[in-house]
């Protein structure tokens, strides 16, 4: 049962955002199904929220569903506080001045010219509801890649920023047990070795302890994005073009 001594020594713990006011908590139990990593439960009349398993996303705060305001979050201190900025999309992060978990403009290459005729840009987003991803787990998986020496971590990327060394693919320590909604590796790599990093990040899939989707990005210059689709379907992958393009409306192309 969740006790009132419990409460209070949890929102004297600065580690710790978001809690239920157990005073306020009438037990509704409507706050349930708001939270995407199932770290809240109806315990003893009360809803309660599993600080281990919370993510700091706010999707319930900021859902106002419950009729007594009564889910609160404490201001987040560091390293509790990268849950946040990978969970909660309104959370801006510093050291790139952008939201989210991946860099703000991936999806725009035709404006930005991240990606350059003759590599791929690819993104690993380890998470996802329910799953979710710990930085250990997102470390196992870029400690992979970089080890192949083929991959160039995306530097104005938050995840990139919080590794020790993007050569690597090692993370700070102090974050490696910290949970999140999910965690987007970004990186660039030449065309011809493609067919190798797809059989490595198979071989991942195989191992990790959470589920990751796999995003390729590349420019149309000479017919590269035939090529790239040629290379994915023959190492096995169902190429499913995403939907999800913003065109960078108003704004010059990119010369490459």
């Amino acid at each position: 049962m969740y006790t009132k001594s419990k409460y209070v020594y949890l929102k004297e713990r600065r580690d710790i955002g978001m809690y239920i006011d157990q005073e306020a908590c009438v037990g509704c139990g409507l706050c349930v199904p708001y939270c995407p990593v199932g770290a809240i439960s109806v315990s003893g009349r009360k809803a309660v929220i599993d600080a281990d398993a919370c993510v700091e996303c706010s999707c319930c705060r900021r859902s106002r569903v419950c009729r007594k305001d009564a889910i609160c979050q404490e201001e987040l201190k560091m390293p509790r506080a990268v849950r946040s900025v990978m969970s909660d999309v309104f959370t801006i992060f510093e050291d790139t001045g952008v939201s989210g978990r991946g860099t703000e403009e991936m999806k725009t290459n035709e404006v930005t010219g991240r990606f350059k005729p003759g590599w791929v840009g690819m993104a690993l987003e380890a998470g996802r509801p329910i799953a979710a991803a710990t930085f250990r787990q997102v470390q196992e998986i870029a400690v992979a890649l970089a080890g192949t020496g083929l991959v160039e971590f995306e530097t104005c990327n938050p995840i990139t920023q919080m590794m020790k060394d993007n050569r690597t693919g090692y993370f700070r320590e102090d974050i490696l047990d910290e949970r999140v909604y999910s965690a987007i590796l970004e990186f660039s790599v030449p065309v011809e070795r493609l067919a190798e990093v797809l059989a490595l990040c198979k071989e991942i899939a195989a191992k990790t302890s959470t589920v990751f989707s796999l995003d390729v990005s590349s420019v149309t210059l000479g017919g590269q994005d035939q090529a790239v689709r040629e290379i994915m379907e023959g190492a096995g992958f169902s190429v499913r073009p995403n939907g999800k393009v913003n065109l960078g409306l108003g704004r010059p192309l990119h010369q490459f």
